[in-house]
């Protein structure tokens, strides 16, 4: 053998080595899309928690690799992504995507694929079976949209309100939570008295609140993430309506303060206890873990550009439950899968996951709080 071919061999030797060393997962997200704002520090919290990871040992003597990859918000490159994590890069698991209508995308080539994978959407429907097909492999990090309708619904009641306006965003997020407030409505004594959508783009939406406002409703609830919440906000104080505005659990952001100004004041949503994490008590298991991970977020720097936000956690959550069933199993991926589904008391920053084959969420009404835009930050609704 030459010396050249000699080294070759070496080097594919050491290559073998290490890639039997290295758990490899697919991470993909939208970087470059409409909703880079939220996928990009995902991105960012993945990075953090290989790192903590690997930093105290990796699992069972081998290191966690991240195979990172954008979806560009792009539904057909999700899916070649997807693919290309399965076939050719050998994943045990994957984490992502950002948006709903590209999870959905993904959902059953994840099925045929036979790879668990933990969603970072906000949507039910990849968690749903029947006409929206098989959800064995799929899991998510995030509340669902139905939990955050719920917490939203018990607060309003609470304080008496129970005629309501809404306006939803024309996509797969916003038609979820438009879907789960008529669904759950009558169940908490809310009457919904009239409804307008809009497009995620949209820059104005005066037109929509103008007809709202005129049907006399005691609230307005908007389902939304990005831009278009905080220019409802402003549109609303543009016109002078007094009725008060609820957003949706994707919005408690400092993004939508800094965009909506004044206008945001008083703005009440569900959110991740992520946001208020100086106020809990003491006694709240959760407490301790957000506060380790503000701290590390914190470290890294990445606050600097990207805030904390309610999407913070979510790829925390999801990559330690993986590593956890990882840990506990090894990298079969049918194996984790069967682990993921049995997650109980897994305290996370999103909450405390406890997932059974029906539900692979796993986070109830008591995992989220309602928070309110006070003085130009967020803190606990009175």
């Amino acid at each position: 053998m030459n010396k050249t071919a000699a080294l070759l061999a070496s080097l594919l030797l050491l290559a073998s080595v290490a890639a039997a060393d290295t758990i490899k997962l697919g991470a993909f997200f939208d970087l470059s899309g409409r909703a880079a704002f939220i996928g990009t520090p995902t991105k960012l919290v993945a990075e953090l928690v290989i790192d903590k990871i690997n930093a105290e040992g990796g699992i069972n003597g081998k290191k966690l690799e991240l195979v990172i990859a954008d979806t560009e918000a792009d539904p057909a490159k999700a899916v070649s992504l997807v693919r290309r994590f399965i076939h050719r890069d050998k994943v045990v698991a994957i984490i992502g995507p950002t948006l709903t209508d590209v999870g959905m995308a993904v959902k059953p080539h994840v099925d045929k694929g036979q790879i668990p994978i933990v969603m970072t959407v906000g949507g039910d429907p990849v968690i749903m079976g029947g006409q929206l097909g098989s959800f064995e492999w799929v899991f998510k990090s995030p509340q669902r949209s139905s939990t955050a309708v719920e917490r939203l619904f018990v607060y309003l009641k609470e304080k008496g309100l129970t005629r309501v306006a809404l306006m939803a965003a024309a996509d797969g997020f916003g038609k979820d939570g438009e879907r789960w407030m008529e669904a759950l409505a009558p169940k908490y004594g809310i009457e919904i008295i009239a409804k307008e959508s809009f497009g995620t783009r949209d820059t104005d939406m005066t037109a929509q609140l103008t007809r709202l406002r005129n049907s006399n409703p005691q609230a307005i609830l908007t389902w939304t993430i990005g831009p278009a919440g905080s220019i409802v906000a402003k549109n609303r104080a543009q016109l002078g309506i007094d009725i008060p505005l609820f957003q949706c659990h994707g919005l408690p952001d400092p993004k939508y303060i800094e965009l909506a100004g004044s206008a945001s004041e008083g703005d009440r949503m569900p959110s991740t206890k992520l946001m208020v994490a100086d106020e809990l008590p003491d006694s709240d298991p959760q407490k301790a873990i957000i506060q380790e991970f503000i701290r590390l977020y914190k470290e890294k720097g990445y606050d600097k550009q990207f805030p904390i936000n309610t999407h913070s956690g979510y790829a925390w959550d999801a990559i330690m439950i993986i590593a956890n069933a990882i840990r506990e199993v090894g990298t079969d991926p049918h194996k984790i899968r069967t682990i993921i589904e049995s997650t109980t008391n897994f305290i996370g920053v999103s909450g405390i996951y406890n997932m059974t084959a029906e539900d692979h969420n796993g986070l109830d009404v008591d995992s989220m709080v309602m928070v309110q835009v006070r003085d130009g930050k967020f803190s606990l609704a009175e």
